[in-house]
């Protein structure tokens, strides 16, 4: 006796996935893509830079040879600043990076590495990662000087480390 097997094919038949494989992909892309410029504000990444208390700001700010502190009003009228932002030197130490640079006393640092500097927990957090590097540069603004009529305006400082024999 012989067996006789069947076998049905249907012709036709439309597949019963919801979405086709390719939508699937190009959605999952695009989700991760949204995903990655949202979580890190662009494309490109930038230094995470920690928190930092205003008395270690002030250390690394001598270790770096100036003491400072933040823009207030009383400062900004004093300098004729248009808004109270920044770090002033107050004095710059002798012997140190910023002295040995030409950063003079009443500059108002405005940037390190390219990074604004609005307050004194500012100027720690990027002076601390800067400190770390090889090289680094500084901004400044030296307001005009009516008793001294040397340079004023802004300044870029770039710093590179070096070896003592």
């Amino acid at each position: 006796m012989r067996q006789q097997k069947s076998v049905e094919i249907s012709l036709g038949q439309k597949r019963t996935d919801a979405f086709p494989r390719k939508t699937v992909s190009a959605f999952v892309c695009c989700l991760i893509l949204i995903w990655c410029v949202a979580s890190s504000g662009s494309i490109y990444a930038e230094p995470v830079y920690d928190q930092i208390t205003k008395e270690e700001a002030l250390r690394l700010g001598e270790e770096f040879g100036v003491i400072v502190g933040e823009v207030d009003e009383e400062i900004q009228n004093l300098l004729g600043l248009p808004r109270p932002e920044g770090v002033v030197v107050f004095e710059v130490i002798g012997g140190k990076p910023a002295e040995l640079a030409g950063i003079k006393p009443r500059a108002l640092i405005k940037e390190i590495n390219s990074v604004d500097i609005a307050n004194l927990e500012d100027f720690g957090r990027v002076l601390k990662a800067a400190l770390a590097t090889d090289n680094f540069t500084v901004a400044t603004y030296e307001p005009p000087d009516p008793d001294n009529q040397g340079l004023s305006g802004g300044i870029q400082f770039h710093f590179v480390r070096r070896e003592e024999p």
